[in-house]
């Protein structure tokens, strides 16, 4: 819990009691590499910070290929925010990568913070400001840059998933096949 309280302190530091709110609110749950947080066509009923581990989540197309949308690892947050807010099945999976420990509170619990502690919507709004800022600069990206650019990018902002994740999920995200991927990577070895 102390890496979450920490978390929500770097925005707007909390108080003995939101600390002792986020010790009561938020679960604990453990999950194996391969570990679903969350399954298509199921309610997205939590929100998780992730203490450990990494996760993807990505939608399955009709042809079975998947599409990652989103990875996660440490001090970061996960959930498919339509389905948590709307209530409504999930289009999406959340799945572990690695053995992985997570937080997670539930929409009631949320709004319970959100209307009797406003440090919290002021935390989550800032959250999901940044991740939305995220998902634009990912679509830009995605309809205007090259692959070898989309390469370099997450190269660029994510250092720490280059070493963890397998060519076939960075492939994903980056909307392009592994064997491409490897073309590209050759490319810009070839050019230093």
């Amino acid at each position: 819990m102390d890496v979450l309280i920490g978390s929500f302190n770097n925005s707007f530091p909390l108080n003995e009691s939101e600390e002792e709110e986020v010790r009561r609110l938020f679960k604990k749950k453990v999950l194996k590499r391969k570990g679903v947080l969350l399954q298509e066509g199921d309610v997205c009923r939590h929100i998780s910070f992730v203490v450990s581990g990494c996760f993807k989540m990505y939608a399955v197309d009709s042809n079975f290929k998947e599409h990652n949308l989103q990875f996660a690892i440490e001090n970061e947050w996960i959930a498919d925010i339509q389905s948590f807010y709307d209530e409504k099945p999930s289009r999406l999976n959340i799945e572990a990568l690695e053995p992985s420990v997570v937080l997670q509170i539930t929409h009631e619990d949320l709004l319970y913070l959100y209307i009797n502690y406003h440090k919290f919507d002021r935390n989550f709004r800032i959250i999901n400001e940044r991740k939305f800022i995220n998902f634009q600069d990912r679509i830009l990206q995605s309809i205007s840059f090259t692959a070898e650019e989309r390469y370099l990018n997450f190269q660029r902002d994510f250092p720490e998933l280059i070493k963890r994740l397998p060519n076939t999920q960075i492939a994903s995200y980056l909307g392009i096949t592994s064997e491409f991927l490897s073309k590209v990577r050759k490319n810009i070895v070839k050019k230093k």
